[in-house]
Order: C-alpha cells, then sequence, then structure tokens
C-alpha cells in the first residue's frame, strides 16, 4: 500500500530516544484543560485532546526534540502553539468525553484525537470537519496517494470518501518472541518474521522455550472484557481461524443488511484454542494446543501482558509498535526480539469467507478530526497539515514508538535514528498487508461490548464457546435488525 520509496533523505538530526525517556519529558507545555482555556485563552491557541503518551512528547524543554518543534519547523506558523487537553488513555472513556464535548456543541477542544474503532459515528453524526474540502489540494493528495488505506478508511465517510480525520498514527498488532529461547528449544524461527507458523507450531515452540528456561509464562496476551478483546487481540484470533464477525471483510463498515457469522464452527474452534492456552486439556478445549498462558490473562490489558515479557519471564507477548520501541533495544533484547504477525491455524485458501485465514495484524491507531464548533478551525487545519509533513510523522515515531500513517518511512530510516522499530520494516510492511480492522460502523460501540462480553466468558470458562458464540449470534442479529428496521 501507499507509493514506492522515493529513496532515503539525511535524517541525521534525529536521535534516538527510547520511550520511557520519551514519555518522562517535561510536560510543562501539556497542560490538563479544565475550563482555563475557554474564551480567555490567548491568541494562536489550539487545544487538541491526547493521552499522557502523547502530552509527554508535545513539549519540551531547551533543545530536545519535540513534535511542537517539528511542527513549526514543517511551516507551522510559529504563533500557533497546540496546547493538550490530556484525557484518560481508556478508548471507552474518551469516546464518552468526546461525545459529550461534540453534543453540547463545546469548544475547545479545537482538535479531538479519535480511535480509529470510532471515528466514523462522528462523522455520520456531522460532527467533524469535512478535510477534503478544506485541505489544500498538495496536502490531500499526498494523504491520500500515500498513507496506509487501511488507516484512511477509518476516517472517511463511508458514504461519499470525503476525508474527515487525519490519521495521527496506524497501530498494528504484532507476536513478539524470544528468538534465543525459541531457538535454544530446538526451532528454527528464520523465516518467521514474514511467514508466521500455524498456530501449533508456535504454542509447542513457546512451551518448549518456557520449560528449557525456566520461565513462569510461555505467552502473555490482553484477554480481557474490554474493547482491546473484541477490535483487535479476538479478532486476530479469529480472523487466523478463517472466522469472521460478519461474513468477511466486505462487510465492515455497514450494518444492517449482513450476515452474522460469530456461530460459526472455527470462531468457535478459535476460543477453544485459547482455552487450551490457558488451561491445557480440560473442557472446551482443542488438542494438540498446550498450555502456555497464565489464566490471568483474562483480567489482563496491554502493559500487564507486557510486564512479565518485558521482565523476562515470558517466552512471547501480543502487543503494539511501542512494545517493540521498549523491548527491542539493547539495554532489553535488542536483536534477540522476534517480531512477527499473529500464527494461523486455517490459510487463506482453506478459510470460506473474504480476506480471512492466514496470519493477521489487527488495525489500531489514532485519527485527528476538527471540531466543526470551533473558533480556531483555520489555526486548527494549519496543525493537521503540518502534521501530515513527513518529519512530523517521523519525529512522533522517534519520540513515541508510534508507527507513521505513511509506513514507506519505515524502511527508510535507520534504527539508530528512530529506534527499534525501524529494525523491523519487513514486519511491519507484512502487518499492513494483513491488517484486520473491527466493524467500524456507528454500531460498533454497543457491539463491541457485546462481543467482549461473551469471549471473555467463553475464555473464563464460565459459558461453553458454543453457547456464548450462539447468544453472541442472536444479540447482534438482533442489533443489526434495529437498524434495518430504523432504516438506518
Amino acid at each position: 500500500m501507499g507509493r514506492e520509496s522515493t529513496g532515503r533523505r539525511d535524517r541525521t538530526r534525529f536521535r534516538r530516544r527510547s520511550i520511557l525517556k520519551a514519555a518522562s519529558a517535561s510536560t510543562a507545555g501539556a497542560v490538563a484543560v479544565t475550563g482555563c482555556l475557554g474564551r480567555g485563552r490567548s491568541p494562536g491557541r489550539v487545544v487538541m485532546t491526547a493521552a499522557q503518551d502523547v502530552a509527554g512528547i508535545m513539549h519540551s524543554e531547551g533543545d530536545d526534540p519535540s513534535i511542537q518543534q517539528a511542527l513549526w519547523d514543517a511551516g507551522l506558523d510559529e504563533d500557533i502553539r497546540v496546547e493538550i487537553q490530556t484525557v484518560v488513555s481508556d478508548s471507552a472513556s474518551r469516546m464518552q468525553t468526546t461525545q459529550s464535548a461534540l453534543q453540547a456543541g463545546r469548544a475547545p477542544p479545537d482538535i479531538h484525537m479519535m480511535d480509529s474503532g470510532w471515528t466514523v459515528p462522528f462523522i455520520l453524526r456531522e460532527q467533524t470537519v469535512n478535510l477534503t474540502e478544506r485541505f489544500s489540494e498538495d496536502v490531500l493528495g499526498s494523504v491520500n496517494d500515500n498513507y496506509l488505506e487501511a488507516i484512511l478508511e477509518t476516517a472517511r465517510h463511508p458514504q461519499n470518501g470525503d476525508l474527515h480525520a487525519l490519521p495521527l498514527f496506524p497501530d498494528l498488532g504484532f507476536t513478539l518472541y524470544r528468538e534465543d529461547l525459541i531457538e535454544d528449544a530446538g526451532y528454527d524461527t528464520s523465516g518467521w518474521g514474514t511467514d508466521p507458523p500455524r498456530w501449533e507450531e508456535f504454542a509447542n515452540a513457546v512451551r518448549d522455550a518456557r520449560d528449557g528456561a525456566d520461565l513462569n509464562y510461555g505467552f502473555t496476551t490482553q484477554a480481557a472484557a474490554y474493547e482491546g478483546l473484541s477490535c483487535c487481540t479476538f479478532n486476530e484470533v479469529m480472523t487466523s481461524w478463517g472466522g469472521a464477525y460478519y461474513g468477511g471483510t466486505d462487510n465492515l463498515f455497514t450494518a444492517g443488511d449482513r450476515p452474522v457469522t460469530v456461530d460459526d464452527q472455527r470462531v468457535i474452534d478459535s476460543i477453544r484454542m485459547m482455552r487450551s492456552f490457558i488451561e491445557g486439556e480440560e473442557e472446551n478445549t482443542l488438542d494438540g494446543y498446550p498450555q502456555i498462558a497464565p489464566s490471568a490473562i483474562v483480567q489482563w490489558t496491554e502493559q500487564q501482558s507486557l510486564s512479565p515479557f518485558s521482565a523476562g519471564d515470558a517466552v512471547s507477548n501480543r502487543n503494539w509498535s511501542y512494545a517493540i520501541a521498549e523491548t527491542g533495544t539493547e539495554e532489553a533484547f535488542g536483536e534477540n526480539l522476534g517480531v512477527m504477525t499473529r500464527p494461523y491455524a486455517v490459510s487463506r485458501e482453506e478459510a470460506e469467507y473474504a480476506d480471512v485465514g492466514g496470519t493477521a495484524a489487527a488495525l489500531g491507531g489514532w485519527n485527528l478530526a476538527v471540531s466543526p464548533f470551533s473558533d480556531r478551525q483555520e489555526e486548527a487545519l494549519q496543525v493537521l497539515e503540518a502534521f501530515a509533513t513527513e518529519d512530523v510523522m517521523l519525529t512522533v515515531f522517534e519520540l513515541g514508538g508510534f508507527l507513521p500513517p505513511n509506513l514507506d518511512l519505515v524502511a527508510e530510516v535507520s534504527p539508530d535514528d528512530v529506534g527499534p522499530v525501524a529494525r523491523y520494516a519487513d514486519v511491519v510492511q507484512a502487518a499492513s498487508e494483513n491488517a484486520i480492522p473491527r466493524p467500524a460502523t456507528d454500531l460498533w460501540p454497543e457491539q463491541s461490548a457485546l462481543i467482549y462480553q461473551e469471549v471473555n466468558a467463553a475464555y473464563r470458562g464460565a459459558k461453553a464457546p458454543a453457547a456464548a458464540m450462539s447468544d453472541l449470534a442472536n444479540e447482534l442479529e438482533q442489533s443489526e435488525a434495529e437498524v434495518q428496521t430504523n432504516g438506518n
């Protein structure tokens, strides 16, 4: 996806910093807004929502690089300064905060940082500025030509294709593993990066590596009852088994008239595999899949699942690009860190539905949308156009470990400049080619909760996988029928 690389440029001015140092950078300019930036705010202040991971790298002291300085260097008027309204990192809570502000017609914030999974509902409610109508032709053309198409789809109006938000960074799901430990256990991982093994081989390799190294954990992942389960980790596992929420990727962005397929056998088997990973040979598991995951994963989100792995007490962890930035440094695992997309059980050729089966990487990420209620739309649009420049994307990549929306840039830079994620450019490209979005319709926030509750119950053993998916199918069918009844 995107254009061919136009060649390398001199990036030596970027100095590599670990994500931990970046996160602890001075946040003197990243003010938590509690009403003080309303009518009385100074000219040129543009308020943008962001969690602490972005707030911490927006501003800096002295000569340290920052996103704000990169925006100015990219041509943003130096009278325009981005003020951060810090919000919680939890996506569902952020959606509610965004919804409250936009439903009330409240501004600032002038720019809302929106999860790629729930940008479309705000677009459909006409609560975002149409960037296709407001961006310069050069910037709009560059975005449409060079950004990862999968993340652009989450920022466009689903009916007319107009761009209503600018992707700040996409994210992709990766399986991190200790290449040294798995090799020591007698397995050849040389091709895993872009050609992952089948789940059965992976699980046995992780078990043997765990036992050989005498570690407490084999595989850690996120399986708590939250958005990350439905959008991402279960979505990946289900897809890798040839299953789908709505009969393949053709039905992800239009609700109402689509089949519900979560009660198919391959979806059920994907849950039975996860039950095997948690419980071993117990009820509702699958033969051939050893116990490799702690039962605590049913309560874990991203950082909780990463901690045992980064501490050297687990063989493998499923996570996002920031985890590569954290664990791939020389101070951590260095080149002993292996990275791939998901293992798989059913190839694409064996799958019944379109574009499922084979390896998969969940699509995550965040978009920037300008509020239609802002009285500083022109300044906010200038900020977004500056974010669309390559040097700003690379600054965000260097300081935060967040992938640039133009993924060609990952292959153009050196790990010495932007950190260890660049070492896995071929894996990043493979992940983008196998990205699986969540069904990002206006029904998704409601349907996501239905999904993660039932899947978590099945993972925990509170429900049999077949019963949980039968109940979920009925709930989703009812949700879809309401759209048809209401004529939406």
